[in-house]
């Protein structure tokens, strides 16, 4: 059995931090948040994301302004996003995990709609077996969808020997919950320390995160 991985897009594969924030500043514009320094934001960010808004304003937020939010954050990064490169050494890492015959697969929660030709004009769709992006509403957990993009992926993907590579400790929370390996990259969303409490490697680099998999899932 091959080993596997199952990438993360946003914050992972895709350095998009700096369209992240400013979205999020102009979400919380909408309800009277003041904005937040990067620093802030990955020590406060949460999954699912209406707890994240929760923190922020001492309660939970109503339907109108959750969807005044959700709106407002996608369209302000849909204008910032196609400035952001991918994380260093995406293209190199992806082929050399290929070549060497093992698989990868990738899982966003980002609209599949719109993920696909975003990998599509970074020229990565040829690495992966299978792309998904979210299906249905906004804001919630990782973990259904991991389930259904392994169901997808069928039998070839085993999960003792599949690692999921994500930056948020959603996304190894949900590899956990499905019985796969997990490591977080600490160049996305959360800090280190929100990382380590969850339990699974967390790395630097994509490099180190792709060599620990190799370990991981032999």
């Amino acid at each position: 059995m091959r080993t596997h991985i199952v990438w993360d897009w946003n914050g992972t594969l895709f350095h998009d931090m700096d369209a992240v924030l400013g979205a999020s500043n102009a979400a919380f514009e909408t309800i009277g948040i003041s904005p937040l320094t990067l620093e802030q934001y990955r020590e406060m960010y949460e999954i699912p994301i209406p707890r994240f808004y929760q923190r922020l304003l001492g309660r939970d937020p109503s339907q109108a302004e959750w969807e005044a939010l959700d709106e407002a954050f996608h369209r302000r990064y849909a204008e910032l996003s196609p400035a952001c490169p991918l994380t260093e050494g995406v293209p190199g890492l992806l082929s050399g995990w290929r070549e060497a015959g093992r698989s990868q697969s990738l899982l966003s929660m980002y609209e599949h709609e719109r993920l696909v030709p975003v990998v599509e004009g970074f020229g990565l769709l040829e690495h992966f077996l299978r792309v998904d992006g979210r299906r249905g509403a906004s804001g919630g957990r990782k973990a259904g969808h991991l389930a259904r993009h392994l169901a997808e992926l069928g039998p070839k993907v085993e999960p003792r020997h599949t690692v999921l590579i994500g930056d948020a400790a959603d996304d190894a929370q949900a590899a956990l919950e499905w019985g796969l390996h997990a490591v977080l990259y600490t160049g996305g969303s959360h800090t280190r320390a929100k990382l380590e409490v969850v339990g699974v490697p967390v790395v630097d680099t994509l490099a180190e995160a792709v060599e620990l998999a190799a370990e991981l899932a032999a």
